[in-house]
């Protein structure tokens, strides 16, 4: 009888036991995978190419599978080919390649580190210097552990120790840190993460903000810092407080850069390359080695390290030999490249500098390279305009990551069918309740020379996306819009007309007034309010509306281009730096032309230099067919030209 009712117990017990099983297990899976979804920051992607990374312990390299595969170095005549040939069927021949370099800590031991004492000095727990090639500090009064920091040499290409690799000091780290800088004697610093990525700390804060501030024996005073759409440059002026009372001072430059996405890699090449150029140039060749650190100081400290020695080997040998080199640097501090996106990148961007290389110009040389290039009776000499231009023509347009756009309901929001904005920069609107895709309007994010998603390129409205017109102003606060075409040209409806001859118009929530029109030299300068229904809350618009720019062509001369971006740019200032809507009809040539304009003049002033291809490539691969023909191409150099004339001063302006 007992067993008649102990059995039906244990059964319906152990169902339940297994049942609440399968909950946890479900309920932990729910929670790892919520914890895994990328919150868009600002209804916007980073730019860079994703990738999960769970940091507090780096996740460590595999042990490699194939480590009897290796690879020879390649010339750079192939290095289009074999790259082409390793990102196939996603990347899987880098995975392989990269899956075959030596990981773990088999070339040293790391004592050292794991004293009991400095184990608080490591970020990571598992990433620690070898004792063969750690930097060793001179040891302070009575405390033999006090010559241990986290950083290693590297070589470079050339040149022994090159390179320190450090990881991001801690707060209780950052004293050594800058004895480390005073006793190896670097002047250089480059910085490859955010002081914080996903709420993590990734590196301590080891400079003042202004002023000066004393870490341990190192005075650091700041001299100056310049803010750039990639990286950021800080001057300081750092004192050694010596035993015997003097206090010897010298430069140091950090180099920041600030757009290695979280997780992952740059969506581009081109910022860092220019970043890299930029360090090279900075760096004086008497100084001790380039303090080079990230949160870890493996990953992208790694990447930055690699890209610099296979473009100083592709000049000498005219081959590149990214597996060798990772090997080698890989026996003086563990892991360096960790991921294979860090390894494919590295071969993305000796590609691009293959393909491109230095197209920087000094503005004065600037005559002379434009001679060069308009002169068609040297066809041997001639980089020519046109072959220039083509290599933009050239390059890709990413039809699949147009595919919003491409949603059957958002077809007849888009004014050309070749112009649409790509998924990943496209500007977003609210979604209206219960009304699906009513986020879309054919608008681009396009970074200026100081800031990320400065303009907004756009087309001019349809009769049926001027409320979206309108709300885009509105929702992304802009105060600023660009006009560079007629209302109609040749015959043809080029553009609604989105704001009223007088009095107000409302499209929706939305209502404009006018409230000024005056006529300057080339452009018509009008003051917009702009109402939000609801909340009645009104701000102002001005409209610069340039005129002479023929559908077909370019304006006459150069002059008013200069004009108007200046006149934008003082309203810019006034009203806070939101981003400038600029649109012509399709928001592609003149649209295009104008932004690198903005971005190019804005580098002349600034550094002297211009970089004419670089520019309108980047513009290309935030939204397509930017700057359209050769012609408004070599209008962009004319005016540059044009600039420097009208300020000849500017010929010793830097």
């Amino acid at each position: 009888i007992l067993n008649h009712h102990v059995l039906p117990i244990v059964l319906v017990l152990s169902v339940l036991i297994v049942i609440s099983i399968l909950l946890a297990w479900y309920f932990l899976r729910l929670k790892n995978q919520r914890k895994a979804v990328v919150t868009t920051v600002d209804k916007k992607i980073p730019n860079g190419l994703l990738e999960e990374q769970e940091q507090q312990t780096v996740v460590l390299l595999p042990r490699s599978p194939s480590t009897s595969k290796t690879y020879i170095p390649i010339p750079v005549d192939c290095l289009e080919e074999e790259t082409r040939i390793r990102s196939a069927d996603d990347c899987k021949l880098f995975r392989e390649e990269f899956n075959s370099l030596p990981g773990g800590y088999t070339q040293g031991t790391c004592e050292e580190a794991n004293r009991e004492d400095n184990k608080d000095k490591n970020r990571y727990p598992n990433i620690l210097p070898y004792d063969h090639s750690r930097v060793v500090l001179t040891p302070l009064d009575g405390n033999p552990c006090s010559d241990y920091i986290n950083a290693s040499y590297i070589d470079g290409y050339t040149g022994q120790s090159k390179f320190i690799a450090a990881q991001g000091p801690k707060e209780e780290t950052v004293a050594d840190f800058w004895r480390m800088i005073w006793e190896q004697k670097s002047a250089t610093i480059v910085m490859l993460t955010n002081l914080k990525e996903r709420k993590e700390d990734k590196c301590y804060q080891y400079w003042p903000d202004q002023g000066c501030w004393t870490y341990g024996n190192v005075r650091v005073a700041v001299e100056d810092f310049t803010v750039l759409v990639d990286y950021t440059i800080r001057k300081f002026c750092i004192q050694y407080q010596a035993t015997d009372g003097s206090k010897p001072s010298r430069l140091v430059t950090q180099l920041h850069f600030t757009s290695w996405p979280d997780f992952g890699v740059p969506f581009s090449p081109i910022g860092m390359l220019k970043f890299l150029k930029k360090v090279k140039n900075v760096n004086p060749s008497f100084a001790g080695p380039i303090v080079v650190h990230c949160s870890a100081g493996v990953g992208r400290t790694g990447t930055f390290i690699v890209i610099d020695g296979m473009i100083d080997m592709m000049h000498q040998e005219q081959k590149t030999d990214v597996f060798g080199f990772v090997s080698k640097i890989r026996d003086q501090r563990s892991q360096l490249v960790q991921t294979d996106m860090q390894y494919s990148f590295i071969y993305q961007a000796l590609l691009e500098y293959f393909l491109y290389g230095d197209t920087e110009l000094d503005v004065s040389s600037l005559e002379g390279h434009l001679q060069k290039l308009h002169n068609t009776n040297a066809p041997f000499d001639r980089v020519g305009l046109e072959e220039e231009f083509k290599k933009l023509t050239n390059m890709r347009i990413m039809k699949e990551n147009m595919r919003t756009g491409n949603l059957p309901a958002n077809m007849k929001k888009n004014r050309v069918l070749q112009i649409i904005p790509y998924d990943f920069n496209r500007v977003i609107l609210s979604m209206r309740r219960g009304q699906e895709f009513t986020d879309y309007i054919n608008a681009s994010f396009i970074d200026g020379y100081r800031q990320k998603d400065y303009f907004i390129a756009t087309q001019g409205p349809l009769s049926h996306t001027v409320e979206d017109f309108w709300r885009m102003a509105w929702e992304w606060k802009c105060h600023s819009i660009v006009m560079l075409t007629e209302l109609q040209e040749r015959e043809q409806d080029k553009c609604f007309q989105y704001w009223p001859s007088e009095g107000s118009v409302t499209y929706g929530n939305y209502t404009v007034e006018i409230k000024g029109d005056t006529m300057c030299d080339t452009f018509s300068l009008r003051d917009l309010v702009l109402t939000f229904g609801p909340d009645k809350q009104t701000r102002l618009v001005r409209h610069f509306h340039f005129h002479g720019w023929p559908e077909i062509g370019i304006p006459a001369e150069g002059r008013g281009m200069i004009d108007i971006i200046a006149s934008v740019q003082r309203q810019q200032q006034q009203s806070g730096n939101h981003p400038i809507i600029v649109h012509c009809s399709a928001g592609a040539g003149r649209t295009g032309t104008f932004i690198a304009l903005s971005n190019i003049l804005e580098r002349v002033k600034a550094e002297g230099l211009l970089d004419v291809f670089q520019t309108v490539k980047s513009l290309r691969m935030q939204r397509p067919h930017m700057v359209q023909t050769v012609e408004q191409y070599d209008f962009c150099y004319r005016v540059v030209q044009d600039f420097v004339d009208i300020f000849s001063d500017y010929a010793n302006f830097k």
